[in-house]
């Protein structure tokens, strides 16, 4: 998929043809299937050599516009999610057969229906009420469970998730190829015990360019409640846990980006008010402010260069803000960070990093540039 859309902090999203016969065929290799990202390195190379997509191929453009023009109009007008009747925002490739008025999903396995009898009947048959998955955070003050979700073990779930997911983001291109990829999926639980999905964001398991997120999604009746920040804050969570680097994957809306320059401007004012306020004699270096956060050091500069709390000084970035800045900044951000209705707390968080096998790289491959953020 590429990142979805990511709309206002606590809100949505990010977002994120072929070569030739030959170089398709040398980036598949003896399984026959490109990955994501070999994909891409395809579609990349013939931008850059074609100045476009198939450009000298009116079959093809013509597929593309025929394809650009079925997916413009909404196939489904509501979803009904437990109990919220949910108005979508865009097409989603259901089968066919599933484009109708109001398509009626399951909260607990997020299968989908045309009648509501039929919902009712398959809710009858279920032994579990909650995600799959194993269950890693709890926070019973604010009634939120999330779950962690292999796409490999949970395909059918992981799948339907992602339907649902494309209804309210625009440029998402991940349906059926979830293997790949780490699901986390966050619930309100009600009164009488039952969970009701709020949203999720999903990771690659072996990223070789540091991606700590692939797509992120709060569903429409939970925005501007804080879950947008909430879902950030708890991927570089993991990434501290893992002793890792992480970055958002690439590339980033405009809101993508102003949500996340606000997340890390939130992270990194507080670190260096919270030294200020111990009485530090220095500051710390952007490397072990990476260290202590794990936000990538271009990330890291690129953020306290916005906020005019970084300089440059005979080949070194300088980190030594006056305690007026960053006091006029947190004053800033102390308004917004009220009105969330949920903040991470580790003491919920019940998490041992999965390992997997790095993938090798294709013969004549390369790795892409800016890999490398392991703390170790």
């Amino acid at each position: 998929m590429g990142i979805g859309r990511l709309a206002e902090a606590d809100a949505q999203m990010l977002r994120t043809q072929s070569a030739p016969k030959a170089s398709a065929e040398s980036e598949a290799g003896k399984s026959g299937k490109l990955t994501r990202h070999q994909k891409r390195r395809i579609e990349e190379s013939m931008v850059h050599l074609d100045g476009g997509h198939s450009d000298t191929n009116p079959a093809m453009r013509q597929l593309e516009k025929e394809h650009e023009e079925s997916t413009k109009v909404k196939n489904i007008s509501r979803i009904q999610l437990g109990r919220y009747e949910i108005d979508c925002w865009y097409f989603s490739p259901y089968p066919d057969g599933y484009a109708q008025e109001t398509l009626y999903l399951c909260e607990s396995t997020l299968k989908y229906f045309r009648k509501r009898k039929t919902l009712a009947a398959h809710k009858g048959t279920l032994k579990s009420k909650t995600p799959p998955g194993k269950r890693i955070y709890e926070d019973m003050s604010n009634s939120l469970v999330g779950y962690e979700l292999d796409g490999k073990e949970h395909k059918l779930f992981c799948q339907n998730l992602c339907l649902l997911a494309k209804l309210f983001l625009d440029h998402k291109t991940l349906y059926y190829d979830v293997e790949p990829f780490l699901f986390y999926v966050f619930c309100e639980r009600d009164s009488e015990g039952a969970e009701h999905i709020i949203g999720y964001f999903s990771k690659e398991k072996c990223s070789m360019e540091d991606y700590n997120l692939a797509c992120i999604l709060t569903l429409p009746p939970y925005q501007r409640k804080g879950y947008g920040k909430f879902l950030i804050a708890f991927s570089y969570e993991l990434s501290i846990k893992e002793q890792k680097l992480g970055t958002p994957e690439r590339p980033l809306s405009d809101l993508g980006q102003l949500s996340y320059r606000s997340y890390w401007g939130e992270v990194l004012v507080e670190l260096l008010w919270q030294e200020k306020a111990r009485k530090q004699a220095t500051h710390s270096t952007v490397k072990e402010m990476a260290m202590q956060t794990s936000i990538k050091h271009e990330d890291i500069i690129q953020t306290l260069q916005s906020l005019g709390l970084i300089q440059y000084w005979k080949g070194q970035y300088i980190v030594n803000p006056s305690q007026k800045a960053l006091d006029e900044h947190r004053k800033q951000m102390s308004t917004s960070i009220a009105k969330r209705k949920v903040v991470f707390k580790p003491e919920c968080l019940d998490y041992t990093p999965p390992t997997f096998k790095t993938p090798s790289l294709q013969p004549g491959a390369s790795p892409r540039p800016g890999g490398g953020g392991s703390m170790r």
